[in-house]
């Protein structure tokens, strides 16, 4: 598996990744799939202090992270936010796990002091993954979101760099 950093030419395998899950799942609160002007734009808004990665197995995307700004406010520049999706057909086999090892040595790299996850609070394979790489739950938002006709819980995750 090779890790580098997301390119234009990323853009449709990401796109593809993350709309199936936009479409089919509740690990995302967007009801609405990424466009391709949209996915562009995504990419290039995540091509500097908060990059954007993704994993290749056999010249195939198969999985992608992102760092994002945790809140506008400027007292909160020092801390981000994770995002980690992977193709349903390489889940289980370590992709998740090493993107978001190379995304948190990203986010020491760049300065950052902490990094937080907003993970469904039933989702369990998002929650383990992330305490594998030493996050620890810091609450529960309750009933925060709504998808698919349900009420959704969130889960607040936090790592020290």
């Amino acid at each position: 598996m090779d890790i580098r950093q997301a390119v234009l030419e990323d853009s449709e395998a990401i796109r593809a990744i993350y709309n199936y899950e936009v479409l089919n799942s509740l690990v995302t609160l967007d009801l609405i799939p990424r466009s391709e002007a949209e996915q562009r734009h995504w990419i290039a808004e995540h091509s500097g202090v908060y990059p954007a990665i993704v994993a290749v197995i056999d010249d195939k995307v198969c999985g992608y992270a992102s760092l994002s700004p945790y809140r506008a406010r400027a007292g909160y520049s020092t801390t981000v936010e994770d995002s980690i999706y992977v193709d349903s057909t390489y889940r289980k086999q370590g992709v998740g796990t090493s993107l978001l090892n190379h995304i948190l040595t990203l986010a020491n790299q760049h300065g950052f002091h902490s990094c937080m996850a907003r993970v469904m609070a039933n989702h369990q394979a998002s929650l383990s993954l992330h305490e594998s790489c030493g996050f620890v739950l810091v609450g529960i938002e309750r009933e925060v979101g709504r998808k698919f006709g349900k009420w959704l819980d969130m889960a607040v995750m936090q790592k020290l760099l």
